[in-house]
């Protein structure tokens, strides 16, 4: 910054009002006329003498401005999007944004100023937008005046989302320049995804829509070979015509995030195969779960069973229950009957895989099911069916389940006991780590018991895991994994005593819907889990597990970079863990067992749509401000020019730095034109010689 004074103005501060100056120069002027038309002596000597006097009264003032010129500023604007990642861009930009600077802050009266531009990799909904240079170059300026910008230098690939329409760029902030690194001649291959669902029916058909372009080809390819996973592993393969859209059919297998990935073949020779692939989560949703309810005999605990399973909307729910076995025969006609027969054949024979799930509640052997259709459900659970009983007294029995084909999948064999004392159902310390019982609480107040039961049948555990033991250390809940189906027991039929609120009460309605929805394969209520969640910068891993040694999670990132990251023990008996996020995309875990995928930020970003280095979104501005762009590869930095507002800002081997000129006034000063001394002594001078004059 200099510092200079300057003459601005001329100005008076009269020792009379106005008004009475102005009627005393009239007066003067009328006198000094008079005189002239009578021709009397000594005339201009008296004008001047008045006007002298009234000079004097209208006390002129020279007013000298204090100015500090102030530097014009250089924004620097270096691009460290995805899309500069590519290739050698990166160390262009940096080695370029290095002599940029250097050049720049050698130049007199002019402040450099730089900012960078990067992809936020926390976004969890939508579509990144790109690279927002233009906003972040507002945010830098919005505290800066437009008159003191000399220049905006981009230091990009030309891939800038947010440039603003001609009318929308303002002249006045100065030209905008940009520097382009990557190859005006570089090809490329791009996989888009045109139409993808956001959820499907888990075991029903889907389509999905892509399109393959190549760009900067001399001789165009007709097909692309494309590839399509789901979950990781390859599930479709065909070839797709450049240029076209494909449609793409698959199945989701599993209920929450489903993550489909679609891969193109590369080109020989081009920019990067970022772009060869796309992402896609989708929710996977069940349509309307069929469960069969078979209750044995009406008892109290019935109703919580049924209000349980209606209350849940995405479940279809049939029951029924036994009221008049075969054997008993009490002579009632046929036609008084108001019960209808249960429909045995059709539900355990021709629609038995239709159901997602089957309950027997307080079930016996009473002749109602024949052997071939227990049979049938012990086939059904092998094959992928889940199979839940709820014992009573009869389970200990002769006539218990166990005494028939479904021995074959039950976890647990009856002593012939039953406990009819009162206890605490307890989570065992395996059930404390399984998402099925290790997290539920009776209330609010975690410390408190639950309320008693007072029936349970004593078995002995052949396999599974035991959640909750009763008097003892008994089993009381086993949950075990047949064949590629799932089978529960709860040997007690008083869960509804926790409904009713009985000392306390406890969580009878959270307990029967975990054990439900797990035998459902609910990915949330699996007890070996690996998954990640973003909190913040961080890529917070949750591992759950059985087991209690310690895990190590890789964690590779979309560009091929591995962490270890070892698992610490948490209270509720899960591992976690966090590492920072560098950049966004499908980030893969894995801890040796089992393997995860999480999305970080846009599957999809438009980043990687077009990556070619380009003039065409910049084109437009740089012409409407005079700025000029270069390839800094062919063509190097420019030189810099200082010019004026109005002069021409770009040439083909330079850039211009507007010179504005502004300045702050720090102070200044008021001089008066006709010092007193002087004033009197010029007065005393017209008046000798006017007397001298006068004298002759």
């Amino acid at each position: 910054m200099t510092e200079e004074s300057f003459v601005s103005a001329l100005d008076f501060n009269p020792y009379l009002p106005v008004d009475w100056l102005i009627a005393l120069v009239a007066i003067c002027a009328l006198i000094t006329l008079f005189s002239l038309w009578r021709r009397g002596r000594g005339t201009l000597l008296r004008g001047a003498l008045m006007a002298l006097l009234i000079l004097m009264l209208a006390n002129p003032v020279l007013l000298t401005e204090k100015r500090k010129f102030l530097d014009d500023i250089a924004l620097i604007v270096l691009d460290e999007t995805n899309s500069q990642k590519i290739g050698q861009r990166g160390e262009t930009a940096l080695a370029a944004f290095e002599e940029l600077k250097t050049k720049l802050e050698a130049i007199e009266n002019l402040k450099v100023e730089t900012m960078t531009v990067r992809n936020k990799t926390t976004s969890l909904i939508g579509e990144e937008d790109g690279t927002h240079a233009f906003a972040n170059r507002g945010e830098a300026l919005r505290n800066i005046s437009p008159g003191r910008v000399a220049a905006t230098i981009f230091i990009t690939d030309g891939q800038i989302h947010d440039v603003p329409d001609g009318a929308e760029i303002h002249e006045n902030e100065g030209p905008l320049h940009f520097l382009l690194t990557g190859d005006p001649n570089e090809k490329d291959r791009v996989l888009r995804v045109v139409k993808a669902p956001a959820f499907g029916i888990v075991d029903q058909p889907l389509q999905l829509v892509v399109s393959v372009e190549d760009f900067g080809l001399e001789e165009p390819v007709e097909m692309a070979a494309v590839s399509v996973n789901l979950d990781g592993e390859p599930i479709a393969a065909g070839l797709a015509r450049v240029g076209d859209e494909l449609t793409l059919e698959l199945t989701l297998t599993h209920g929450g995030a489903n993550f489909v990935e679609i891969k193109v073949d590369p080109l020989d020779g081009e920019l990067t195969e970022k772009n060869n692939s796309a992402y896609i989560t989708i929710n996977g949703i069940r349509d309307r779960l069929q469960v069969l309810l078979v209750s044995g005999e009406p008892h109290m605990g019935e109703r919580g069973w049924r209000n349980i399973l209606k209350s849940d909307p995405s479940v279809d729910l049939v029951h029924f229950t036994i009221l008049r076995p075969p054997e008993k025969q009490d002579g009632t006609p046929i036609t008084e009957l108001s019960l209808i027969p249960f429909p045995i054949r059709d539900l355990f024979e021709k629609k038995l895989n239709d159901f997602d799930l089957i309950i027997f509640d307080r079930y016996r052997r009473r002749g109602v099911l024949p052997s071939s259709y227990l049979h049938n459900i012990a086939n059904y659970v092998k094959n992928g069916g889940a199979l839940l009983e709820a014992a009573g007294p009869a389970f200990a029995t002769p006539l218990s389940l166990y005494q028939t084909p479904l021995s074959e999948v039950l976890p647990a064999r009856p002593t012939g006991y039953v406990f009819t004392e009162g206890y605490i159902p307890t989570v065992s310390a395996i059930g404390k780590r399984h998402p099925v019982t290790g997290l539920l609480k009776a209330k609010a107040d975690a410390d408190k018991d639950w309320g008693r039961w007072f029936r349970m049948i004593e078995s002995e555990a052949l396999g599974g895991e035991t959640l909750m033991t009763g008097p003892s250390q008994q089993p009381l809940l086993i949950l075990e994994r047949s064949g590629d189906g799932r089978v529960a027991q709860l040997l007690s039929d008083h869960a509804w005593l926790w409904g009713r609120g009985f000392e306390g009460g406890g969580p009878q309605s959270e307990l029967l819907r975990r054990i439900s929805h797990w035998l459902m394969k609910e990915p949330e209520l699996e007890e070996e889990q690996l998954k990640g969640t973003i909190a913040g910068n961080l890529l917070k891993i949750t591992r759950r597990s059985l087991d209690t040694a310690p895990a190590t999670v890789t964690v590779t990132d979309p560009d091929g970079n591995t962490t270890q990251l070892v698992l610490s023990e948490g209270e509720d008996g899960a591992q976690s863990g966090s590492v920072p996020i560098q950049t966004s995309g499908l980030h893969s875990l894995d801890d040796g067992i089992r393997k995860s995928l999480i999305a970080v930020g846009a599957l999809n970003p438009k980043e990687l749509h077009e990556i070619r280095a380009t003039t065409e979104k910049i084109a437009a501005a740089a012409k409407k401000t005079d700025g000029g762009i270069r390839w800094i590869k062919t063509e190097g930095i420019p030189d810099f020019r200082r010019t004026r507002p109005d002069n021409r800002q770009s040439a083909d081997y330079w850039f211009g730095l507007r010179a504005n000129e502004n300045y702050e006034i720090t102070g200044y000063n008021r001089q008066a034109m006709l010092p007193p001394l002087l004033a009197l002594f010029l007065a005393l001078s017209f008046l000798c010689i006017g007397w001298w004059r006068e004298g002759r």
